[in-house]
């Protein structure tokens, strides 16, 4: 069956009825917890001002209950029988911790009267009545259904964060809530919740809706300040958690901020071994990484409670700045730091960049530590440090590649895409960006206004890259589809090697029998192709330093985008032992990330001659091709190139004529 236009894949549905092993806690102590939060005694004027408003903003301390209790409080209020009640998240682990702690508390099993939709994940049926989603998976469902006709509410939860598909999806649900107000459908009610946020820009945007403050239980908590600058955060990380350790009731745990998996795989490694030479009376300390890319199996045990007598210390990302509450955070350590993406339209050019954190963020972070008492928080930098950073996170939809939000315009059938209605909108040039991407790579043409091609309207099926996505379709006449899934699987997640500090040189030798004089993205096909031949055995991967759960993880994707080619009738064809081919069809989507070597022994990028250099983890470290094509760039001391692979200067001129000047040299 051809997919129609505008008919999106959806994820793969879970039969609910054998996922969920329901919590021991019994239904009277929920019952009585439930009672027990801030945002109880406000039940009945949230209600009154839902039924009586079409948009409310609704302003509560961390730890009130407004995530869980209000699309409880709405359902039992007879929203529910009209409609579904959505509560959208910027992040999916947030999505599923959410979604399996209400369905507890309505006594039903997850995905019955409560479920959650994720990236690749549907936890559903029909009669759910409450569903948690991502902010990304409701707008996939804009495209189908522009005026959201199946939900009766829908609350977008922590809006403060701002992210690129939160911003798209404040300006899709207005529209959506202006259009069936004109066309006589039932209205959309509409809740935008934070504990902290700009009120004064939300309530405008949102056609000057009211403001309703809940009292919240948010507890007092100390912050710490070093005395001097700090050079090596992770260090300082290391050493205050183990003062700490020495200092503090091992029932008090402790929640570390970190910029992602590298740093946060390393820390734990160093601090379970120094905790495994402590003292025999010193408390017991288990150590839980928690970030986006871990299955959601490995991120659940973040939240389990630690042994009598031991200390959890969680190492996060910014993903446990909102939704996500861990029970027994008494303390938190602020790196201050975290991992954004930039974008600089000038030079056409994305890397991640590891920076300071908002004072909004910041704060975020403090709030955790006072979530069920009084707490802790020790930010590693001084006062002054402190009171130089910005006030609020600049949007993401102000500092990133825009490509992927003008598809998605395009797909919900928004064609004035300068005429968006954004709460804070891009600057001109990053939007003509984007679409002079999407033009190159052949994803939208200009009639009478700017709309998806047919190729464009296929890559908008699937909830990636546009680069990526157009890789797939490529990889058609390439022949060689089942080798870009494995490929664009296994880029979808954190890093798929991981280095002990105390086994670099093992760790380097063993990866050789991995590495491709072509590049990384083979390297990555070889070590998937191994992996599966030993059916994900754990020896195995300890043994080469092979990180199991990130590979798993790939293959759930792998599998998921296997379905979505099936769906649009895409042959599922092996290249076999030919990796030219592969390139080849890699440079079709990447070719605007592409640098080529001076004389000098330097690598510049093709278009806009910034210069750039292989990333000492690639596989081409020491090798030094004519042309690379690269997944993305890094900025640290200098701007690396990451995840690479060999190409001919002809198959980029074949991927895009127009782009390339014939007599470069």
């Amino acid at each position: 069956m051809v997919e129609r236009e505008g008919e999106i894949p959806t994820p793969k549905k879970r039969k609910y009825h054998h996922n969920v092993s329901m919590s021991p806690v019994s239904g009277e102590t929920l019952r009585r917890e439930r009672l027990s939060l801030p945002i109880y005694p406000a039940r009945r004027k949230i209600i009154q001002q839902v039924q009586r408003l079409d948009t409310v903003i609704l302003i509560g301390e961390t730890g009130s209950g407004k995530t869980t209790q209000i699309p409880q409080y709405l359902m039992e209020a007879g929203f529910g029988k009209v409609g579904t009640v959505a509560c959208t998240q910027p992040r999916r682990v947030a999505a599923v911790t959410v979604a399996t702690r209400v369905s507890k508390e309505r006594g039903c099993e997850l995905g019955a009267q409560v479920g959650y939709c994720v990236r690749f994940d549907d936890m559903t049926s029909e009669n759910t009545k409450i569903k948690y989603m991502t902010d990304g998976m409701l707008l996939r469902e804009a495209i189908g259904d522009p005026l959201l006709k199946r939900y009766s509410v829908v609350i977008l939860d922590e809006a403060h964060e701002r992210t690129i598909q939160t911003d798209i999806l404040f300006g899709v649900v207005k529209a959506a809530q202006k259009r069936r107000k004109e066309s006589n459908h039932r209205p959309l009610k509409v809740i935008v919740m934070s504990a902290t946020m700009d009120v004064d820009h939300f309530s405008q945007y949102f056609n000057r809706a009211p403001v309703l403050y809940l009292e919240g239980r948010q507890h007092p908590v100390k912050v710490m300040y070093t005395r001097e600058p700090q050079e090596d955060y992770i260090y300082a990380a290391l050493v205050t958690v183990f003062q700490l350790h020495q200092e503090a009731p091992p029932q008090e745990d402790v929640l570390v901020f970190l910029t992602g998996q590298e740093e946060i795989e390393t820390l734990a490694r160093t601090m379970r071994d120094i905790a495994h030479h402590c003292p025999s009376d010193a408390p017991g300390m288990v150590v839980r990484p928690l970030y986006a890319a871990l299955p959601p199996a490995a991120q659940l045990k973040a939240f389990e409670a630690a042994p009598t007598g031991t200390r959890k210390v969680i190492l996060a990302t910014n993903i446990a700045e909102t939704s996500v509450t861990i029970k027994g955070i008494k303390h938190v350590v602020d790196t201050a730091m975290v991992k954004q993406r930039l974008f600089r339209p000038t030079s056409g050019l994305d890397s991640l960049v590891v920076k300071k954190v908002s004072k909004a963020q910041a704060w975020q972070r403090t709030g955790r530590a006072g979530r069920e008492s009084s707490g802790t928080c020790y930010r590693l930098l001084t006062e002054e440090e402190f009171d130089q950073l910005s006030p609020t996170t600049i949007p993401e939809i102000q500092r990133v590649n825009l490509a992927s939000v003008v598809l998605q315009l395009l797909a919900l059938r928004i064609h004035d895409i300068m005429e968006f209605d954004f709460m804070d909108k891009p600057t001109r040039e990053s939007l003509l960006t984007a679409m002079q991407q999407l033009h190159l790579l052949g994803a939208v043409e200009k009639q009478q206004q700017v709309q998806l091609t047919p190729l464009g309207r296929m890559m908008a099926a699937f909830p990636l890259d546009p680069r990526f996505a157009k890789v797939i379709l490529a990889a058609k006449d390439h022949h060689c589809t089942e080798e870009i899934l494995t490929i664009v699987a296994m880029l979808s997640v954190d890093s798929v090697l991981f280095t002990p500090a105390s086994k670099r040189e093992l760790a380097a030798a063993v990866r050789r029998k991995f590495m491709s004089e072509e590049g990384d993205h083979i390297m990555l096909l070889n070590i998937y192709r191994a992996f599966k031949a030993v059916k994900g055995n754990r020896q195995w991967c300890q043994e080469n330093f092979v990180n199991s759960r990130n590979v798993s993880n790939a293959m759930d994707i792998r599998g998921q985008l296997r379905d979505l080619c099936q769906r649009l009738q895409i042959p599922l064809e092996s290249a076999g032992q030919d990796t030219a081919v592969i390139r080849t069809c890699l440079a079709k989507g990447l070719f605007m990330n592409a640098a080529e070597l001076q004389r000098g022994g330097e690598y510049i990028t093709v278009e806009t001659r910034q210069p750039v250099a292989i990333h000492p983890s690639s596989c081409l470290f020491q090798c030094k091709p004519a042309y690379v094509i690269f997944s993305e760039l890094v900025q640290t001391t200098k701007c690396y190139m990451r995840d690479l692979s060999v190409v001919d200067q002809r198959w980029l001129q074949e991927a895009a004529p127009n782009y390339f000047k014939q007599d470069r040299t």
